[in-house]
This record gives structure tokens, sequence and C-alpha cells, in this order.
């Protein structure tokens, strides 16, 4: 800033002192302004004590004649019109894993505390800390049936029952002035079980099929989890129909309702790691409507997730049901022998079957004598590379043999540099006759890719590892926040994930050293796509559960481990290109065979005559 620059910075800033000065109110003008505000305030203070005044003076209404207006509901419920004035009262059964409070009103279940787990929450400071966990909570929620009596549809939550509890077992009935009643039986069993049945008598049909009494059930979820993307997403409607033995369920990422007019075994209400199923016991559901509605982003609620059975009306004797309000356990669902379990999202064919039978219980062994999940993962990848050791021997042997034939294909490319298609033709004489491809180190990877697949369906829907901490993880089974941002980024939230991070760089490091030795002339572009992959996967697995990454970051380090080890102390190379040489004195001998490679090189050389012909006409076109 020179001289001139700096005398007119002075200047404007004295003018403005000078006119701050020069405008300022006087003191007279300062207690005249005061005079006029102290006028507003009395003002305002003499007629809010006339409005108090005034308030005190109005006469209070006379009350509504309570018996006159009980006399009118009761009327209008019918035969039931006793039961429809009443006053709230609440019950509970409890166990060591669960406490079921229920209600007189409706006679149904108002809450239930799985004593077992937590609910986690994050304060405005951005620091977790638990509550605890309760199902059917929400006050919105539904479960009556509707009861046909003298014409009339009577909604049984609107109806104030009459409760008889036991040391396990709790009763509500209601009974019509004409000798039907309707009565519900819940009996707490050990664990998350329990018995429920319905009897009825004097009542007409309100089912849609005309022949059944209507239970409709409706389930505001709430949120349980810190993923949120991934719990509405895990959380849907599962039911199984009676006759094909089908498990089917309501579409989890989007509104779906499926009506079903043939018998259902079961239906159970699901979120991400939580259930609550009714099944039948001897006689199924007649029919059954499932419905799944989402909710606005900024809900309190998950899912709404809405279902209509039908109580056979020939049942009036007594319709025997199931349970189940806990936790998504495989043994436990498995228990029940009609395969509830399959509400529980391992994944279908191959995968579902590698998950349920073959990762779940070396997962659920090794919990047994280690006591960190975390730990527990790094002790399987161990054990899965070394059991597929024998393949990842077999890719870099593959690839050391390519990297002692390294020098002839460098030779070929200084050969044919404006010759790709011939080069491309040349390499693959060269592989031939030393008997080695560039596609053998492809198949063992291919072969592992189920495994990781499973894993990929495994670890968001297992409930083993919900709020298990690992390391600077607080949670498995969401994604880990490392840093947390100031700014939403588009698709990957506003956290970073450093087990994602980790893996990518690993993955990228991995990628390099072991495509050192691979001869890229023909596609170059392809050396800088590989690295693609892990750069686009960083923004999907950010939000993906920390258990999947941390899977993935350590299969890292021990496939680079391995890779180092085998090639730095068991290959010998010098051994390695003797082999090669007495491979292709031994494929010359060899009458030749009309293998797979054989094939592509004949496909490549055939590609090279059609280019070279249709160079010919060009030339004969532009003569």
């Amino acid at each position: 800033m020179d001289k001139n620059q700096l005398t007119g910075l002075l200047l404007i800033f004295a003018l403005l002192l000078g006119w701050t000065w020069f405008s300022a109110p006087s003191a007279e003008e300062m207690a005249k302004k005061q005079r006029f505000q102290d006028s507003i305030e009395q003002v305002k203070r003499l007629e809010l004590e006339d409005n108090v005044l005034e308030s005190k003076t109005v006469t209070t209404p006379t009350p509504i004649n309570d018996s006159l207006a009980n006399a009118t509901l009761k009327s209008s419920f019918g035969t039931l019109g006793d039961f429809a004035v009443g006053t709230e009262q609440l019950s509970t059964l409890e166990n060591e894993d669960v406490k079921i409070t229920f209600s007189n009103k409706g006679g149904k279940i108002k809450e239930v505390l799985l004593k077992k787990f937590k609910k986690s929450l994050t304060d405005s400071l951005g620091e977790n800390y638990k509550i605890d966990l309760k199902l059917l909570e929400d006050t919105n929620n539904k479960f009556n049936y509707s009861l046909g009596t003298a014409g009339k549809n009577i909604n049984t939550e609107d109806l104030y029952f009459t409760a008889t509890s036991g040391t396990d077992q709790i009763q509500f009935t209601v009974q019509t002035s004409n000798g039907g009643h309707f009565t519900q039986l819940y009996k707490l069993n050990d664990g998350y079980n329990v018995d429920y049945k319905v009897s009825f008598s004097g009542f007409e049909s309100t089912g849609k099929d005309q022949e059944s009494i209507k239970l409709n059930w409706i389930n505001h979820l709430d949120k349980l989890e810190q993923n949120e993307m991934f719990e509405q997403s895990y959380s849907t409607i599962y039911f199984k129909e009676k006759e094909d033995g089908d498990t089917d369920y309501c579409s989890c990422r989007g509104a779906d309702e499926i009506e079903k007019d043939v018998s259902i075994e079961w239906v159970s209400h699901v979120n991400q790691f939580f259930n609550t199923s009714i099944m039948t016991k001897s006689t199924p559901f007649s029919y059954a409507t499932m419905e799944t509605v989402m909710v606005d982003e900024d809900s309190p609620n998950l899912k709404t997730l809405k279902t209509e059975v039908g109580i056979p009306n020939s049942a009036s004797g007594g319709f025997d049901m199931h349970m189940y309000i806990g936790p998504n356990e495989f043994k436990d669902l498995k228990a029940y022998d009609n395969d509830l379990e399959q509400i529980i999202p391992f994944g279908t064919s191959l995968f579902g079957t590698i998950n349920r039978w073959i990762v779940r219980p070396s997962f659920d062994f090794l919990s047994k004598y280690i006591g960190s999940k975390g730990v527990v993962i790094i002790v399987l990848i161990f054990i899965l590379k070394m059991l597929l050791y024998p393949l990842m021997y077999k890719m870099l042997y593959s690839q050391a043999k390519m990297q002692a034939l390294k020098p002839q294909i460098e030779k070929l490319t200084e050969k044919f540099k404006d010759d790709p298609q011939k080069k491309q033709v040349e390499s693959m004489k060269i592989y031939r006759e030393y008997g080695t491809s560039p596609f053998g180190g492809c198949m063992p990877m291919v072969i592992q890719m189920p495994i990781w697949y499973a894993l990929f369906r495994f670890f968001p829907a297992s409930i083993t590892f919900r709020q298990e901490p690992f390391l600077w993880a607080a949670d498995l089974s969401s994604y880990d926040v490392f840093f947390q941002l100031p700014f939403e980024i588009p698709f990957m939230g506003s956290h970073l994930s450093l087990f994602t991070l980790l893996w990518a760089t690993t993955t990228i490091i991995y990628t390099y050293y072991n495509t050192k030795h691979m001869d890229m002339s023909a596609n170059p572009a392809m050396k800088y796509v590989q690295y693609f992959m892990p750069l686009t996967f960083l923004v999907f697995f950010n939000n993906y559960a920390s258990g999947l990454t941390c899977y993935m970051f350590f299969s890292n380090l021990f496939n680079i481990l391995q890779t180092v080890i085998t090639r730095k102390f068991v290959f010998d190379n010098d051994k390695i290109l003797a082999e090669l040489e007495e491979k292709k004195v031994l494929n010359k001998k060899k009458p030749k065979k009309k293998g797979f490679q054989a094939r592509i090189e004949e496909a490549m050389r055939q590609q090279q005559e059609m280019q070279k012909k249709k160079e010919q006409r060009k030339g004969n076109n532009k003569k």
C-alpha cells in the first residue's frame, strides 16, 4: 500500500468518526425519547391488568352430564355397551429377558421392554448415550379385532376389557348382553415367546372373505439403530404361505402392498435386528393383506407396517397362536421349526446357505472363546486365508511366470509398437509356448467371490455385531465415524469412515504391487482404470457396516503379507524360468491342441486379418 492509499483510508475513517459525532442525539433529545418509551410501557401495563380482571370474572361453563354421555356412548356399542366406558389400567408380565406391559383398553400389548438390549442415541454435542430399548411402544400402534354384533362392527380397541392376571399369564374378556364373549389370553414363556389365544362366540364375520374375524395390526417402527438408511432398507413385513411353504416379503426400499387369499402360517413385522411375529399353531390365518408405508425423512418413525389377517370364524372354540417379540437371533427363530429364521436377510441361494451354515456358525463358535467381535473377524480372516492359500499360491505362481516372461513381451512391444493387434497375437503365442496364461491368476479370485458376497450380506444382517465396539468403531453393525464433517457429501453423508479409507488405500497398494509385471501397452488406460474401482466404492462403503469394511481392510493386509512373503521367500525366479524353458521344449514335441488359449489366439489372428483387409479397402477407395 503506497502513501496515497493510506492517506485516503485515513480520510475516510476521519469522515466516519465526524459523521457519528455530528449525528449523535443531544441530552435533551435522549431524555424526551425516554419519556415517550415510559409512556408506552405504562399503557401496556394498564391493558394487561384489565385483561386479568376480565378473565377473573368469566363464568365457568356448566359441565356436561357424564351419565347422559355414557348412556349415549353405550347405546352406540350395542350388545357390548357395558364395556364402552371405563378407565385404562395397565398390567405387566416379565421374565429375565422381557417386561411386557398390557392395557385393558383393547386387551393388547402396550409396550415391550427388552432387558438385554439398549437403544443408542446422539446428543447435541455428538456424544453417544444409551436408553432402554422398547418395541410396540408407539401410541399410534393398533392391534384390534373387528367384532360383528347386532348389525354393527365394534372395534376392540374402543372396549375396556376385564383383566384377570396370574403369575405368568393374563386374560382379557368382554361379554355381550346376549351371552356372547371375546377373550384374549397371553402366557409369557421363557425368552421372548408368548402363547396367545383368542376365543369368541356370538359374533358375525367381519373379514373380507365373509368367513372370518378381522385382525387389524398397524406398527409404527421406531428408529433403533445409528445407521437409519440401512435400518430402513432391512425393515419390512415377512410372511409364509401354509400350502406352498414359501416365505416372502414386502419391498424393503419402497411402499408395497401384497394380498394373499390363501392360508397364511405366520406374519412378521421386522426391524433390522428385532421383530414382532404372530404364528399360528394348527389352523392358519384364512387370508392376509400386508402393506409397507414409507415415512418422511424428518419423521421420528422408521416405517409404517400394516397387516390384516382373518381368524376363521369356525375356530370359535379357540384360535391358538405364538407371538415372538425380540431380537433376530437365528437359533431362537429356528427353534419354531417354521422357517421364521428366514426373516434374517442373509441372502438367498448359495450366498444365504454360506451365511447360515458356514459363516454364522463359525462366528458363533469363535465368539465362545474370544470376547471382542473385532478380534473374531481377524481370526476368521486368518483361518480363511490359510484355507484358501492353495488358490492364492496358484494365482501368485501364475503371476511369477508372467513376470519371468515380461522381458520377451517388452521386446514384442518395441517391435510391434505400431501394430498392437499383431503384438497381442505374438504375445499369446509366447504364452502358449511356455504353457502359461494371463488368465491363470483370475480363476482363484473368482472362486472366492461367493464368500466375499456372502459376507457383504452377513455383517449388516447379523445381530451378533450390533453395538459391538472395536478400535475406533463404536458399532460394527453400522458405519464407523472417524471424522465428522461440517457439511454433507452426496451419497457419503457427513462423516468419514476410517476403515473404508484404509480399505481403499490398501486396495490401491495391493493392486499396484500385483500389476507391476502386467503388460498394459495394448490398453494404457487400464493402468489407471484399475485404481478407479476402490475410489468409486469409497463412496458406497462409507455408509456400510464397519464390520464388513474392517474385514475388507484386514483381508487386504493379509493378502499383501501373503503376497510379499510368497514372492520373497517361497518362489525362486531362476527356477521358475528354468521350468518355463523346460515346458517350452516339451510343448514343441506335443501335438497342438485347440485349447481355450489357442482359440483366443486364433480369434485374435482372424481379427488382425480382418483389420488389414479393412485398411486395404480404405486405401483402394482413396485411389
